[in-house]
């Protein structure tokens, strides 16, 4: 039964991705889409993020279609690592978030502090994988980047603990570009 997800990922600058409408950001989406709505289908009524940019603003906006679309028990909470994450974010990122933080359903920090040190980080990765059911990560251990650091400490958990670890690889994405180009020529 997956009542908690926490949803993260690759950032913009780790896949190369510096614009909202980039043809990327459509698939990352619709594969997080295609993972939720199964998560759905088990039971999940809560969506999980820490509001960094990238993946899980991305999957922030796919709970906003889901709940629009029917699933309106689906709710989204925002629990960032430390206060004011966004205070260096450029004026349409923070605008975004902002936007992201007035329909979500819950908003709080792990540390009540501005940032201070990494470790603030890894708090809050224990706290989302101790206080979750699944982990759904855009995450490609051939690509390394930030998202390692909380794939690491979900690893960890799930040698003690039942824990669900779903991954978004790049070669899911690969498959679904395919199978749109394939239905745009009539296949």
């Amino acid at each position: 039964m997956a009542h908690i997800a926490i949803v993260s990922g690759y950032k913009p600058y780790e896949l190369g991705v510096f614009k909202n409408d980039h043809p990327a950001v459509g698939y990352i989406k619709q594969a997080i889409r295609n993972q939720l709505i199964a998560l759905l289908d088990e039971g999940l009524e809560w969506v999980i993020i820490s509001g960094q940019q990238g993946t899980e603003l991305w999957a922030a906006e796919v709970v906003f279609d889901l709940q629009l679309e029917g699933y309106d028990h689906l709710q989204l909470g925002v629990i960032t690592p430390f206060l004011e994450q966004e205070a260096n974010w450029k004026d349409e990122s923070k605008e975004r978030y902002e936007s992201i933080l007035a329909q979500a359903d819950f908003i709080d920090s792990v540390s009540r502090k501005p940032y201070e040190s990494p470790n603030q980080f890894r708090l809050k990765n224990q706290f989302f994988v101790t206080k979750s059911d699944v982990l759904l990560m855009f995450y490609d251990s051939e690509k390394e980047g930030t998202p390692k650091y909380l794939y690491e400490v979900a690893k960890k958990y799930q040698e003690r603990n039942d824990y669900d670890i779903r991954q978004i690889t790049f070669y899911d994405l690969q498959i679904l570009v395919e199978e749109e180009q394939l239905r745009e020529n009539g296949f």
